[in-house]
């Protein structure tokens, strides 16, 4: 990967386009920087620490790179974009015009993005307005109390979150159009990677205060934590370019004096084909009662209390139910992506078919057969990356419960934009037909 990006910056044209990525992604980071009027840093964060359990809350905290927690311009960041491209995406499989314009090329792709944005507009102005009446019930919002003070107040701090949404979008496009790509996920990978420097020295600090209480935990558990990420990026790594490839045999045919077909190929059908989605799927669900709980305080004892308890992240009952969520709805992602009738369909069309089997309804079959072990294992492996870190924060009693999630993103990011990068410098460097 090093050598991808050291090669791509020898070319000019790549190189530009790399600088040009990387002011964008300064901009907005500068813009987490903003702090939004009308809101106290100080209580907000002593909240924010206090309910920091693995509810939905977290979760919009790494997809914003912590600027969530510090309540600043870019605080909902790619969260509604997110968002709207997953609702957008299901809605386009369930209601048949969005389905003819994801069939209808580049102009149908456009009008679906401009559908993405204007969804992504009001899941933002939702999520600023929840956002705003969470920090009133913290305390945290800061007005002299007259009544037109406070509705003022209200509207600035909502439209600030949905601009700095807003920006974030457009950063995002900026960077497909003359950056590298991979717009919005180069913006959540910077998030991300921004936070890394405080998590490791956290752990450093960890360490160095066990061995000023001569307490030998934190020395032992640290240097465990980072051999465990590093095989777990080593573990995703693997994953994301594993796949099976089933055999395709084209049957040769006659064209006047030409022979056409009779070639030998095959449809690479990776492990890991769902990313991320199906955790983000299952940590939203599974994160509605633990972000109840912050509006609604059950009485100690009651059956509301035992069942928040339940959905806790250290409860053995949460890890359990969210990995079972996740290959739900890793089942339920692949079988929107692929359908093996259609597959079968054009195979029978165009003179192909898997060797052994029978083209049509047997051929279908097979490659149902195929996928849904596919699935499982790659279910299996989310489920894995997901749920390691919780089981491994309940052990030690150390906050890591979202470094999986982080670290699959970051890794899945990281390779896609690499082989974007060497797709483009075999572009440039093709010798085309002449030679």
């Amino acid at each position: 990967m090093i050598e991808t990006f050291r090669n791509a910056w020898k070319v000019p044209e790549l190189r530009k386009k790399l600088l040009f990525t990387f002011f964008i992604i300064v901009i907005y980071r500068i813009g987490g920087t903003v702090p939004v009027p009308y809101l106290e840093a100080a209580e907000l964060a002593s909240w924010f620490g206090s309910n920091d359990n693995g509810n939905f809350f977290s979760y919009l905290n790494v997809l914003s790179g912590g600027n969530f927690a510090k309540a600043t311009v870019m605080a909902l960041s790619v969260g509604p974009y997110i968002n709207a491209q997953i609702i957008i995406q299901l809605l386009t499989y369930a209601l048949p015009p969005l389905e003819r314009l994801s069939k209808e090329g580049p102009e149908g792709r456009k009008k679906l993005n401009k559908i993405t944005k204007y969804t992504a507009l009001a899941i933002g102005l939702f999520q600023g307005w929840a956002y705003y009446r969470t920090m009133l019930n913290a305390g945290a919002v800061t007005y002299t109390g007259h009544s037109f003070e406070r509705y003022f107040a209200e509207v600035i701090i909502i439209l600030c979150f949905v601009a700095g949404s807003s920006l974030t979008i457009w950063l995002g496009d900026q960077i497909n159009e003359k950056g590298i790509g991979n717009g919005i996920s180069m913006l959540l990978f910077a998030g991300i990677i921004a936070r890394g420097p405080a998590a490791v020295i956290s752990l450093f600090q960890l360490m160095i205060d066990g061995l000023k209480a001569g307490e030998a935990k934190n020395v032992i558990l640290v240097p465990i934590i980072l051999i465990v990420f590093v095989v777990m990026i080593a573990f995703i790594i693997f994953m994301n370019n594993a796949e099976r490839r089933i055999p395709i045999q084209y049957a040769k045919r006659v064209v006047g004096r030409k022979q056409y077909g009779g070639q030998n190929t095959f449809i690479p059908v990776k492990i890991a084909m769902s990313g991320v989605l199906p955790i983000i799927f299952a940590m939203a669900f599974m994160s509605i009662p633990s972000t109840l709980e912050m509006f609604i305080k059950p009485e100690k004892g009651s059956f509301y209390d035992h069942f928040l308890d339940w959905f806790s992240y250290t409860h053995p009952f949460y890890a359990c139910l969210y990995f079972l969520l996740i290959i739900g709805f890793n089942y339920f992602y692949v079988s929107m992506q692929y359908n093996p009738v259609e597959i079968a369909n054009n195979l029978r069309q165009n003179n192909g078919g898997v060797p052994g089997i029978r083209p049509g309804k047997p051929t279908s079959d097979y490659l149902k057969k195929i996928l849904s072990k596919i699935t499982l294992v790659g279910a299996v492996f989310l489920g894995i990356i997901a749920i390691f870190p919780i089981i491994f924060s309940a052990i030690t009693k150390m906050n890591i419960a979202m470094g999986g999630t982080s670290i699959l993103i970051v890794v899945s990011v990281a390779l896609e934009t690499a082989r974007t990068m060497e797709s483009q410098m075999m572009m440039r460097h093709h010798s085309g037909f002449l030679k």
